[in-house]
C-alpha cells in the first residue's frame, strides 16, 4: 500500500526549503550559516518524509473507523519512527543550534526576514515533536490494535 503524505505537510516542507535557499542570497556570514543549516536540515527532512509523515495518510480513514489489512504495512514505518525517534529529536537540537547561528548572522546583517524564518523553523520543529511524531506513532498503535483484533 502506498501512503501519500498529506499535501499540507509536503507543502510546508517545500516552503521551508524555498525560504532557506533564498537566505543564501544574503551572502557572507548569512550564506555560510545557511549552508550549515541546510546540511543539518536536508537529511532530516528526507527521513521524515520516509518514515514520519507517510503514516499520517491513515489518520483520516482511521478517524472514521476504517481499517483494511493492507494498512498493516504502515507498521514498518511506525516501528522505524519509534526506533529512530531519539536520533530525530537529537537532530532537532542540532537544527535549532544551526538555526540560531543563522538568526544571529541574519540579525547582524539586518535581515529580519531570515530571523523570522528561523523562528518559524523552530515552531515547525515543535509541531513535529508535539503533534506529527506522536500522531504517526498513534497511527501505528491503532493499526496494530485493529490488526490484532482482525486476527482473532
Amino acid at each position: 500500500m502506498q501512503f501519500n503524505i498529506p499535501e499540507p505537510l509536503t507543502h510546508e516542507h517545500e516552503v521551508l526549503h524555498q525560504r532557506l535557499h533564498s537566505a543564501k542570497d544574503a551572502g557572507g556570514a548569512v550564506a555560510e550559516a545557511t549552508d550549515n543549516l541546510i546540511a543539518a536540515l536536508h537529511p532530516h527532512f528526507v527521513r521524515e518524509e520516509e518514515i514520519a509523515m507517510p503514516p499520517l495518510a491513515l489518520l483520516l480513514p482511521l478517524s472514521k473507523g476504517e481499517y483494511r489489512r493492507d494498512m498493516d504495512e504502515v507498521l514498518e514505518l511506525t516501528d522505524a519512527l519509534s526506533a529512530e525517534l531519539p536520533r530525530m529529536l537529537e537532530e532537532h537540537a542540532q537544527i535549532r543550534a544551526a538555526a540560531q547561528k543563522l538568526a544571529d548572522a541574519a540579525k547582524a546583517a539586518g535581515r529580519d526576514d531570515i530571523v523570522e524564518f528561523c523562528d518559524d523553523l523552530g515552531v515547525h520543529a515543535r509541531t513535529e515533536e508535539e503533534v506529527l511524531y506522536p500522531a504517526a506513532l498513534l497511527v501505528g498503535e491503532l493499526v496494530r490494535r485493529h490488526s490484532s483484533e482482525a486476527s482473532r
